[in-house]
């Protein structure tokens, strides 16, 4: 019978289900072997045919270690929580959790019929509470630890605590918040509790601070950086502006060293590992107070602070500081603007609001900013400094403010020169003279104990004088800052927090998950509240519980850990499971989340390591970021009347310059190797029913363009139809076809066909004419094991690169070679169809089974062991030439001498045809080479 794919793909995506094929064991005594993918976020419009492309290579891999001998693990669940179905349910009152359901369901449909080896018994769902309570879990341990300096490592609450009890304040070496208390143990015992709880919050990993966030007053949360592009959220387009709230952090800042060093171990992309040394930003460097002045021209003192501190990495160019720029959310702002200047600060303020902090950073051409009134002093020499804002400065990396020095540095340059600001003109800023003011009672130094000296050693004199005024001190600093974990919407974890006097408190471990409550509305209340402020008796005991749910990146920190033990209710994995598995081998997915989610997974895994609860501390051995599959666009030209409006007639592209035309896009499905299809084209759309057409040779050309896949542009490919139409083991070649896993490419529909008739190719390798099933037991040919150990060695060496592309090349060749050689033995075949099963494991497995195999999954095979003495070659064909012009080949053993090869040559009856008759006056042999024969 010819190939009959989609009865074979039913047959035995049916088998997988019912024997769970593969189900991995938490013991084994094969080696262990994980592999995951990034999971999903199940939308509405399920999969198109750019999302698999990373899970088939993943399952590609899976499948092959199988073979290889390994215990793999390769698990599939969903990141389920989200505002996609939350705008729904605002859209329909519809809860997410029903959209969700049936989205996942689609998923699910689709997943299974493109044939992936999932453990689906371990499939997890972030949005499922006994999934979620974990997530709760970890929030609680986080805020019940710090992180100590001295160990390098996240400790319990607890010890601080008895430390304070103890000894006070003294002697603590923690990451904490800048303004923190100094105490005795006897008046840390004084302390109210909600002075102690407000003491400890700065302590903990996780803590409530006002922050500036990406506010969407049309969404009505707090959107990350990455959902908002150009002052506009990415879902729905609504204005973003910032603003100051009371937000939940996680004390990430902590780990930046250990996030930082931990990426010389792990084999990622460098690439994506520079993104992550940027995000964190490591700079050594120096922080540097400068007094605050009275406030001219009131003269009054400015109250809460007397100083703003700078962090700069070139502390030795501080003589050549000329104005100080402060971020426009920066607290003391308030304090700085004068009358005069105000409403020039207000009107900057709220014009700045209007830009995402990612916007801020990208803008390195516009120039604004706007002048506070006030001064401070230059701590070396005294210099009065004016105090700007200005948006490019961010509140929340150093201090919030940067000392200016238009001589050393391009952008205080042009600021300086846009708002006439004075540039002190030295070449090296180890030469300035700027001589002491002789009012000042020698407070104030020039720079002569600098000059000549490198810029390092210059910095460490200039720290070193600094420190001895007590103005400045030697300082690391890092560009990250703490992770907002707040968002002011439903569909998310809550929170197991509860507000008692004002302050958070820990709800009992024993007591979660704390569920998400029924409300009426998935809006904010009318007073303004999150979402969660419409619930009634949803109410802790003691106090009110927190409104905010977490954000998206909760469920997905941890969520590899929940594979191994998909199903325990004790503990979020147990030991057994975790000691196995121990970490990812191989993760898959995409390089957008390189300073999110893969960030953050780091930053929980260590600290979950911290803790004792994992054994190793990066999760990820080795990432692959696959590429994008772009759309191929196809478009129609409207003809343009000559009054200028669109008429119901279309040109074809290839005649588009003898007329005037708009493109639309038009719907990819109907256009086939860029011919329309007439007929359906009319019927896509009711306006075109009446549709005319300018053909070229009989048909309808469409053009052609490469864009991202959306439905907007029509050039959204569904797997289900080429899978109804060729089969799943089509598409998942055709798929690595494409090109490099990690390159970007466009999909072309038109190549699909080749793919699909290699693997009838294949089938009929294995059938005669008439399509019955016939393979011999003969013993093969040396042509024959040298074509199929060509193609064993080949696919092992491309999958363990992840060069999957050329192995459905190699493939090719090789069905093809074994077809020229009429080739159905048993020996060959069976070999062949274990090297294929990965890629297009329903054929193989049904080919299995014709074979004679005992009943069961190919999987359980072990891949073909490689023999290289297949690959030796013993014969040559020699080209022979007459006169130096190449006539024949004569095949002849690698192993003769060249008096031999002369003698055979010359004995050929071809090359006796070419002679004529005739005695050669010369016979040039070089061995394994070529002959030429002069006549």
């Amino acid at each position: 019978m010819d190939y009959q794919f989609k009865d074979i793909e039913q047959k035995w995506q049916q088998f997988w289900a019912e024997h769970k094929t593969f189900k991995a064991e938490n013991t084994s005594n094969k080696p262990k072997y994980y592999v995951l993918d990034m999971f999903p976020y199940p939308s509405g419009a399920g999969l198109h045919v750019g999302h698999p492309l990373g899970y088939i290579a993943s399952d590609i891999f899976a499948r092959y270690k199988r073979l290889k001998g390994f215990n793999v693990l390769h698990p599939m669940g969903y990141d389920s929580f989200g505002l996609p179905a939350e705008q729904y349910a605002i859209q329909t009152g519809q809860h997410p959790s029903v959209t969700t359901e049936a989205n996942i369901a689609t998923y699910r449909r689709q997943l299974d019929q493109i044939g992936f080896s999932f453990d689906w018994d371990r499939e997890v769902r972030t949005s499922s509470p006994d999934y979620y309570k974990w997530t709760q879990w970890i929030f609680i341990q986080l805020f019940n630890s710090y992180y100590d300096k001295g160990a390098d490592k996240a400790q319990s609450i607890a010890n601080l605590v008895e430390h304070f009890e103890s000894k006070g304040s003294a002697g603590i070496n923690a990451v904490c918040d800048e303004e923190i208390l100094s105490f005795t143990a006897h008046e840390w015992k004084a302390f109210s509790e909600q002075q102690q709880q407000a003491e400890l919050l700065k302590y903990r990993l996780t803590y409530l601070r006002e922050s500036t966030v990406n506010w969407c007053p049309a969404l009505g949360t707090v959107l990350a950086n990455d959902e908002v592009k150009d002052g506009f959220s990415e879902r729905g387009g609504y204005p973003v502006e910032q603003k100051k709230m009371m937000q939940w952090s996680m004390r990430i800042t902590a780990y930046a060293q250990r996030l930082l060093a931990g990426l010389n171990h792990i084999d990622w992309p460098e690439p994506l590992k520079e993104m992550q040394r940027n995000w964190i930003g490591k700079s050594v460097g120096a922080s540097v107070r400068f007094p605050l002045e009275k406030v001219p021209p009131t003269g009054g003192d400015l109250e809460g602070a007397s100083y703003i501190e700078v962090f700069t990495t070139r502390v030795d160019t501080v003589f050549g500081v000329s104005f100080l720029v402060i971020a426009p959310e920066h607290e003391l702002v308030a304090e700085l603007t004068t009358p005069e200047q105000k409403a020039d600060i207000d009107a900057y303020i709220t014009q700045t609001k209007k830009k995402s902090e990612l916007d801020r950073m990208a803008d390195t051409k516009t120039v604004s900013g706007a002048f506070t009134g006030s001064y401070v002093t230059n701590p070396l020499n005294g210099t009065q400094i004016p105090v700007w804002i200005a948006d490019y400065v961010l509140a929340g990396y150093g201090t919030g403010a940067v000392m200016a020095v238009p001589s050393g540095d391009q952008r205080d340059f042009v600021f300086a020169k846009h708002f006439n600001l004075p540039i002190i003109p030295i070449i090296d800023i180890q030469n300035i003279e700027v001589e002491a003011d002789p009012t000042k009672e020698g407070k104030y130094i020039n720079s002569d104990f600098i000059n000549g000296l490198g810029y390092k050693e210059a910095s460490a004199a200039v720290v070193a004088k600094l420190d001895e005024l007590g103005l400045g001190k030697a300082k690391v600093n890092f560009r990250m800052r703490d992770a907002i974990f707040g968002r002011q919407r439903y569909w998310g974890e809550p929170v197991p927090v509860y507000f008692k006097g004002g302050f958070p408190y820990l709800i009992d471990e024993q007591h979660l998950p704390l569920l998400l409550p029924e409300i009426d509305k998935y809006l904010p209340t009318e007073s303004g509240e999150p979402p969660l402020g419409r619930a009634t008796d949803w109410k802790h005991p003691e106090g009110e519980y927190e409104l905010s749910t977490m954000p998206g990146w909760a469920g997905s920190s941890w969520y590899w850990y929940r594979y191994m033990d998909a199903h325990n209710d004790r503990e979020f994995a147990s030991r057994e499971a975790i000691e196995y598995w121990k970490d990812v081998d191989l993760y898959i997915g995409g390089s957008e989340h390189a300073t999110g989610h893969l960030l953050y997974s780091r930053f929980w895994n260590k600290f979950l390591k911290d803790i004792g609860k994992v054994v190793e501390e990066e999760p990820f051995k080795k990432l692959i970021n696959q590429g994008m599959i772009q759309g191929r666009s196809n478009f129609v030209y409207r003809l343009i009347d000559d009054e200028g409006k669109g008429t119901n007639t279309f040109v074809s592209h290839g005649l588009i310059k003898e007329y005037k035309t708009s493109p639309l896009h038009v719907d990819v499905n109907i256009v086939e190797n860029e011919v329309l299809n007439l007929n359906k084209f009319k019927t896509w759309r009711e306006d075109f029913a009446d549709a005319e057409f300018i053909l070229e040779n009989g048909k309808y050309i469409c053009g052609v363009e490469v864009e991202k896949m959306s439905k907007s542009k029509f050039n959204v490919v569904n797997p289900d139809d080429l899978i109804a139409r060729y089969g799943a083991d089509t598409l998942r070649m055709y798929e690595m076809f494409l090109g490099p896993l990690e390159q970007s490419k466009p999909w072309n529909t038109n190549g699909i066909e080749g793919v699909f008739k290699f693997l009838r190719k294949f089938w009929r390798l294995f059938h005669d004419a008439d399509w019955n099933f016939n393979v011999s037991n003969e013993a093969p040919t040396k042509a024959e094991l040298k074509s199929l150990h060509k193609i064993i060695q080949k696919v092992e060496q491309d999958i363990e690169r992840f060069s999957f592309n050329t192995s459905v090349s190699s493939f090719m060749i090789a069905v093809n070679e074994l077809t020229d050689l009429k080739c159905n033995k048993r020996a060959i075949l069976q070999e062949l169809v274990i090297t294929l099963a990965p890629y297009a494991p329903h054929i193989c497995e049904e080919l299995w089974v014709l074979l004679g195999n005992p009943a069961g999954s190919i999987s359980t095979a072990a891949y073909p062991k490689f023999n290289p003495a297949y690959l030796v070659e013993e014969e040559f064909s020699y080209p022979v030439s007459f006169n130096g012009k190449m006539k024949t080949n004569v095949s002849l053993s690698l192993s003769m001498e060249v008096a031999d090869i002369e003698a055979a040559i010359l004995a050929n009856a071809d090359v006796q045809k070419y002679l004529d008759g005739k005695t050669p006056k010369k016979v040039i042999v070089v061995k394994g080479r070529i002959v030429n024969i002069v006549i």
